[in-house]
């Protein structure tokens, strides 16, 4: 399998899918594009990513959900481990909530599942990404070797702020993190101004569709190639589009196979990109 642009082969993986189970998807589906006021294109269950994945050409899916209350982080943590067992396709990203009080018996339960890292959307969860409390939970992560993927900016709220995050990176420099949506959705420019990291990471997701190819660019630049990966935001975008308006930036062949798979797979310790 493989994604075709002009003439050239490349291996694709998808660094930020949500996915639900199917007695919640179309309502989780639903409330997350009114939090946004943008129509979603998908539901988000794990057999249609894989197919609209699947029909564009992508072969790995980094997937997720949100804990909105701490009791749901072992049910939800229970189904990636499922799914991700169920789509050998798929890796798996842990839910985490800021309650949580035993950090280091959530993170043994986490890696005895098989997951590569958590999830947190503060904008979702209502705390900011620099909370004190969270602190050691990023050290913990950091510890172990689990990158953390943040939803980074939103310029209606002050919860997942690039400049939060950066406060993060300058009590742990080597804080291995991707900052979501070019570094903070609707705060792109912020994004540049305020964070960057030996180990910060961007993603793609949610973005190509609003922002100029010289923003693109320029946070792309600003962060690093070799630090940046692919990813659609399912439920929310097509992959197929999302392929189109990543091409239409005009990277080099080069460029293209880091961001597509090379980064993902160095970052999660897979197979080499072919």
């Amino acid at each position: 399998m493989a994604v075709i642009h002009n003439g050239v082969k490349y291996r694709a993986a998808d660094a930020h899918a949500h996915i639900y189970p199917g007695k919640i998807a179309e309502k989780a589906t639903a409330s997350v594009g009114d939090f946004y006021d943008i129509r979603m294109q998908n539901v988000g269950l794990p057999h249609v990513l894989r197919e609209r994945g699947r029909e564009a050409g992508i072969d790995r899916y980094l997937v997720c959900s949100v804990a909105t209350k701490v009791e749901q982080v072992r049910s939800i943590n229970e189904f990636i481990r499922k799914k991700c067992e169920e789509y050998p396709e798929f890796l798996g990203l842990g839910a985490w909530h800021q309650d949580i009080e035993d950090i280091n018996g959530e993170f043994d339960d986490i890696q005895e599942k098989g997951l590569v890292g958590i999830k947190l959307h503060p904008d979702f969860q209502k705390f900011h990404i620099d909370d004190d409390r969270m602190i050691a939970v990023y050290r913990e992560a950091n510890r172990r070797g689990l990158p953390v993927l943040f939803h980074t900016g939103d310029s209606r709220t002050d919860f997942s702020s690039p400049r939060r995050l950066m406060n993060v990176v300058e009590k742990i420099p080597d804080f291995t993190c991707i900052a979501a949506h070019l570094g903070g959705y609707s705060e792109w420019e912020a994004a540049r101004r305020d964070l960057k990291g030996t180990n910060v990471y961007i993603d793609t997701s949610s973005s190509l569709f609003v922002v100029t190819r010289e923003q693109a660019l320029e946070n792309i630049a600003h962060f690093g190639v070799e630090r940046t990966m692919f990813g659609t935001d399912f439920p929310m975008w097509l992959p197929k589009t999302e392929l189109e308006r990543f091409f239409a930036l005009g990277l080099s062949e080069e460029e293209n196979r880091k961001i597509l798979y090379g980064n993902f797979a160095r970052l999660f310790h897979l197979e080499e990109q072919v």
